[in-house]
């Protein structure tokens, strides 16, 4: 890359629930092959040691010495860049795969300093040309998630409109709020993607009330979560969504009428409109807190900035 021309903003999102089962690794690839189908360029880091994400695109868990590196490799080996790690699954779509050995990573890196910003600085370093940047979260909350978060700018929680889902949505946002106070200052919630979803009970109905009730009471309250919101369309319980996996392939490339691929595909245009809005506001100084936000996590230099906001930025 040119060194006089400034570097393009990427959009880097961790898609976490610390409970299994939920959609969050579903949401992570297909949200982001629904973005690639836009014709935008995304990279999908999977950094569960089960690899379901890898396992979901079709790419092999491949151990021998000869296989390209892995995330493990990314985050051990700082002078691995992550365009070295990268495969291919599908027009404008990448991953970086997993593999069982990530689940040592935590005590292969303890007492090391930095040992929380090894991803935060492998993409910042990173010569790859990607505008999204999807990570599939473990559902735990250790060194990979803590990697995960001081990588992102935002947090997208997939979840089902369950009344015990409801209730670990609190300690997620805890847990945000306090990587964002001690890691990553610019780090916020999105918001809540609702999987397997049932429109037609009244327990989801209660259940999506009392989320939106809750975000709308949190505006402008300076928390990570002041501008969250329940994204729309929720994503509908669908057989389709559930096979895909075992042929290796993304909801897009295994049935793209099924009413899960309607979902996502909608879901991915919401997520590039306000990447876009963003963009295009930094331009003419129009920025809206949330807006601001995104950018400033970007760690991008973002011309044309509002004015009043200069001063309250955040170094990282």
């Amino acid at each position: 890359m040119d060194e006089s021309t400034p570097p393009k903003p990427v959009r880097v999102i961790a898609l976490m629930n610390q409970k299994g089962g939920v959609g969050k690794t579903t949401t992570t690839v297909n949200l982001a092959a629904a973005i690639a189908q836009q014709g935008r360029k995304v990279l999908i880091i999977d950094l569960d040691p089960q690899a379901h994400a890898t396992l979901h695109v079709g790419v092999e868990d491949n151990e021998s010495p000869d296989s390209a590196p892995t995330v493990y490799d990314l985050l051990l080996d700082e002078d691995i860049d992550i365009t070295d790690c990268i495969r291919t699954v599908d027009d404008n779509l990448e991953i970086i795969p997993a593999e069982t050995d990530l689940a040592a990573v935590e005590t292969e890196l303890s007492g090391q300093a930095g040992r929380n910003q090894r991803l935060a600085n492998a993409i910042a370093r990173s010569s790859s040309d990607h505008e999204f940047i999807l990570l599939d979260c473990p559902p735990a909350l250790g060194l990979l998630t803590l990697n995960a978060l001081a990588a992102s700018q935002e947090v997208i929680i997939p979840m089902q409109a369950h009344f015990l889902a409801l209730q670990g949505v609190s300690k997620l946002l805890e847990t945000v709020g306090i990587v964002r106070e001690q890691i990553n200052p610019t780090l916020r919630v999105a918001g809540i993607v609702l999987c397997m979803h049932d429109s037609q009970t009244s327990h989801s109905k209660e259940v999506v009330s009392d989320l939106e009730q809750f975000f709308e009471s949190q505006r402008d309250n300076g928390t990570a979560w002041a501008s969250a919101r329940v994204y729309r369309p929720p994503i509908r319980r669908n057989i389709k969504l559930a096979e895909c996996p075992s042929f290796g392939q993304t909801i897009f490339q295994y049935a793209m009428w099924a009413p899960g691929a309607l979902d996502y595909k909608k879901l991915g245009e919401t997520i590039t409109a306000e990447w876009d809005r963003a963009l295009a506001v930094a331009r003419s100084s129009e920025l809206s807190d949330a807006e601001i936000r995104i950018l400033k996590g970007a760690k991008e230099s973002i011309e044309h900035r509002h004015p009043d906001e200069q001063h309250k930025e955040v170094q990282p």
